[in-house]
């Protein structure tokens, strides 16, 4: 049976407030030199892009950077298999959040026969001595597996169809995934028994309700940053400078654009 979805009100009043906690902890991660990555995996549709766009919705991108990758390159291809996402870990004060990574190569590559087994077995090995790598380094590393169940991936995939501004986010793969449920439910399986190490467990957070997910995320993420609240300097606004003569050029002589949107008064 599945749990009842969480009223939009209280919904919004708890993201609000989480949201406020989380620029606290961006100012705790600039001012301590802290680094965070977090990884955010799942099935398709299973809300991971919809809970990044929350998480990082009032934070500075220059500090807390969204690293989705596109498909590897020839070039890249032929490199070490971690290479490609090396450059794009945080420095000192950085926030990375990963929609997708190099989970990868554990799903998707693995179930759709884009990398051999070789390369598979390589990188279930290689995953957990690289991610100690990064903890024993500084880097506090969080992994979110969203799962979802079959019919509402279903009903999600087709809402996406029927959605011209949404349409984009359906991928061929991302339809083949409804053939191989079954596949890539091993496919998780497996990673988790090889990867899911005590430096970096795996974290799953059911999905079914979006609302509900996306509140439970970040409140674990909060809960595993061990941030405090950083005393910042308050901003004084200063009076509006006087005049001193100043005078605008003619208005007609630049170039405005349309206003469309006083249509929309005539409208109403």
């Amino acid at each position: 049976m599945s749990e009842p979805r969480i009223p939009r009100k209280a919904y919004e009043q708890e993201l609000r407030r989480l949201q406020a906690r989380l620029v606290d902890m961006q100012a705790w991660v600039q001012s301590s030199g802290a680094r965070i990555v977090v990884i955010f995996e799942g099935r398709d549709a299973a809300g991971k892009g919809s809970t990044i766009k929350r998480v990082s919705e009032y934070l500075n991108p220059r500090v807390t950077r969204i690293v989705a990758l596109p498909t590897p390159t020839e070039r890249e291809r032929t490199q070490w298999y971690f290479q490609r996402y090396v450059p794009h870990l945080p420095a000192a004060g950085e926030i990375v959040l990963m929609d997708r990574s190099w989970y990868n190569r554990a799903g998707v590559e693995h179930v759709m026969g884009y990398c051999t087994n070789a390369e598979y077995h390589r990188f279930l090995h290689q995953a957990p001595i690289f991610e100690r790598m990064l903890v024993e380094d500084g880097i506090l590393l969080l992994k979110y597996w969203f799962s979802v169940s079959a019919a509402e991936q279903l009903r999600r995939f087709r809402s996406r169809a029927d959605d011209p501004t949404r349409r984009w986010k359906l991928s061929p793969n991302d339809v083949l995934s409804i053939t191989k449920w079954e596949d890539y439910s091993r496919a998780k399986d497996s990673m988790f028994v090889h990867t899911d190490i005590p430096e970096a467990p795996w974290h799953e957070v059911p999905s079914v309700d979006k609302r509900r997910s996306r509140i439970n995320m970040m409140s674990h993420l909060l809960s595993r940053i061990p941030y405090e609240v950083v005393e910042r300097d308050e901003v004084i606004i200063p009076p509006q400078a006087p005049s001193h003569g100043y005078e605008r050029p003619p208005r007609n002589l630049e170039n405005y654009v349309p206003d469309v949107a006083s249509t929309l008064l005539d409208e109403s």
